[in-house]
């Protein structure tokens, strides 16, 4: 499933991370890249123990865990640190897929990744290029979304960051171990979730709407993974 999340940060979130950004040392990218990754990874990072990072972080997860539709779609059940980049220059990320797991920094914990997920923090006219291009049963992509705005898609997914070729490419980047593995049955209880509300939001007093609900818990039940 691939979905937008409207707003996740806020105009005053993203002003303030953008301010951090601006005074902290980036460094090559291929830092965190394995050696096929490298081949294709043109960018910067912030390091995985940056002060600043983690601050931003833990905003991005704050706002993460009030998100109703954040939650309804990825049923998280671990969500890995969030991280940030910049691209610039002619920066790009060739095709690939993201690691199947992740360790969590400065723990034993590991986080199978789901579901990845970037927050743009550059207004789209600041940058030219650096779409976010994914393949899809549908074909490809091209993704370029607001300042604050999130996408999410499955993390087996091909894809790829076009070359940044003017301006400057600034997102948070970080994974979720869902509930639910599969994503074919993500979109299921996600579109089952969005119906429920929408017939609760509706037709109130409906009398089938505690009978759907107990079809998405024991769907639920059936298919999380804890």
């Amino acid at each position: 499933m691939l979905l937008r999340i409207p707003s996740l940060l806020t105009p005053q979130d993203i002003a303030q991370c953008r301010d951090i950004l601006s005074q902290i040392a980036w460094q090559d990218g291929k830092t965190t890249a394995g050696h096929l990754a490298m081949k294709v990874k043109d960018n910067q990072q912030l390091p995985l123990d940056s002060d600043a990072g983690k601050q931003m972080g833990n905003l991005v997860l704050d706002r993460l865990g009030r998100h109703p539709l954040f939650l309804a779609a990825a049923l998280p059940a671990k969500v890995l640190p969030p991280r940030f980049n910049r691209y610039a220059a002619g920066g790009t990320y060739g095709n690939h897929i993201d690691n199947a797991l992740f360790h969590i920094p400065d723990s034993a914990i590991r986080v199978r990744s789901d579901i990845s997920t970037t927050v743009f923090l550059s207004h789209p006219e600041e940058y030219e290029g650096g779409e976010l291009v994914i393949e899809d049963t549908y074909g490809e992509q091209a993704i370029k979304l607001a300042a604050g705005d999130a996408i999410v898609y499955p993390s087996d997914s091909m894809h790829r960051v076009n070359p940044v070729t003017s301006g400057v490419r600034l997102a948070s980047f970080f994974w979720t171990q869902s509930l639910v593995r599969a994503d074919a049955q993500r979109r299921l209880l996600f579109d089952l979730d969005q119906s429920i509300q929408m017939l609760a939001r509706d037709y109130p007093d409906h009398p089938r709407i505690a009978a759907l609900s107990g079809t998405y818990h024991n769907l639920l039940r059936m298919w999380s993974e804890l």
